[in-house]
């Protein structure tokens, strides 16, 4: 089955949808969703991307992230691929939205509206193997200086917004 994207303009604004395929291909702004998932500790969950991804395959990044589906809310679409990539739910809370463009080895190019979601879970992830190679709690101290000493291994959205996801993760615990 073919999945759509929503395309939306510079503030957000859905105006119709677009193969997905296609909208990375053209590189054509597009709504999207990052979740990230503190623990008790205080550590964030990371996923490994699948090997065999269209992009940032093998690359770590937050919990999870995709796109809603036509009709579907933002908060929705988190929670149900929470679910489908995790194993795992939560209470989540949208912190911000950003907007990003970046461009694949492969000739794919992500331009994504972003919205970002926070949560708290001591849940143990069970990872569908296949969008997710592997997972594990890191202390946030220690990712911002794995981030410096070894930035190609984490996905270009993650870089452009843990700063501000830690930021509000400490004023708001």
């Amino acid at each position: 089955m073919k999945e759509s994207v929503m395309i939306v303009n510079a503030d957000g604004q859905a105006w119709g949808t677009m193969d997905k395929m296609a909208a990375h291909v053209t590189g054509t702004l597009h709504r999207a969703f990052s979740v990230f998932i503190f623990n008790s500790k205080g550590q964030l969950l990371l996923q490994q991307r699948a090997l065999d991804k269209y992009h940032s395959g093998g690359l770590w990044t937050n919990t999870c992230c995709s796109h809603p589906r036509l009709g579907e809310t933002t908060p929705d679409a988190a929670h149900r691929r929470l679910k489908e990539e995790m194993g795992m739910d939560c209470e989540l809370t949208e912190l911000f939205q950003f907007t990003y463009r970046h461009e694949f080895d492969n000739g794919l190019i992500e331009h994504e509206y972003d919205h970002v979601f926070i949560g708290k879970s001591d849940t143990l992830p069970q990872p569908d193997p296949a969008e997710v190679a592997g997972f594990k709690y890191m202390d946030t101290d220690l990712l911002v200086l794995e981030l410096i000493e070894r930035p190609n291994e984490y996905t270009a959205w993650f870089k452009l917004c843990l700063d501000k996801v830690i930021e509000s993760y400490h004023q708001i615990n």
